[in-house]
């Protein structure tokens, strides 16, 4: 994507505020709580063989999953360049993508399709008008689940991030795109405290959508 073409949120995440996120995102504390959520959130599904996740950073979800699930096979779609070279050099066997969701095509994965799509902390700082386009990657890429983990709130609306204006959107994500496609199902949900005593994470709610 030529860079008079992105949104202004998705130069932000590209350049110098996204490298700094790098660093305020790491450790094996994210690690173990990652570990936690998803033993959660797949309580009640069949084995996950393979995932693509949409804005991977340096792939910490990536490898709770494949603690999780030895053996899966893993695709990442990152926007910033630092993010995306970390994750190629810590995790080779992953797929990783560096480019925009909007610029992503899922043909790239062998066989079109992963049986998990997963997006955790991203949507949010999506400009809305890519939402529906984002839906539809989401739901393009993945024949079996999509796992969306995000600040929930029920209408939209703007919360200042860090001092930036227009960063950081809130709604229902799960319920806009229960509303859009027919065919998907609320599967199981949740709600993960910043101040859980073990396993804390930064007060999102999660929604596992079953696509049949």
């Amino acid at each position: 994507m030529d860079e008079t073409n992105k949104t202004a949120q998705e130069v932000f995440w590209s350049g110098d505020f996204g490298d700094e996120y790098i660093s305020r995102n790491t450790g094996a504390g994210l690690l173990a709580s990652n570990l936690s959520l998803f033993a959660k959130a797949f309580s009640r599904v069949q084995k996950i063989d393979s995932v693509v996740e949409f804005g991977a950073n340096i792939g910490l979800n990536l490898q709770a999953l494949s603690l999780l699930y030895p053996g899966i096979v893993r695709y990442a779609v990152e926007i910033n360049s630092l993010a995306a070279t970390r994750l190629k050099e810590s995790s080779p066997d992953v797929g990783v993508f560096n480019c925009s969701i909007a610029e992503f095509n899922q043909d790239l994965i062998r066989d079109g399709t992963c049986d998990l799509a997963l997006i955790k902390g991203v949507l949010i700082h999506l400009n809305p008008d890519q939402l529906d386009l984002a839906y539809q990657k989401l739901y393009d890429s993945t024949f079996k689940y999509i796992l969306i983990c995000e600040y929930y709130n029920p209408k939209p609306d703007v919360v200042n991030y860090r001092g930036h204006a227009d960063r950081l959107f809130r709604r229902d994500f799960a319920g806009e795109m229960l509303d859009k496609f027919n065919d998907l199902r609320l599967l199981d949900y949740g709600f993960v405290y910043h101040r859980d005593p073990s396993f804390p994470q930064d007060d999102f709610t999660w929604f596992l959508l079953d696509k049949s």
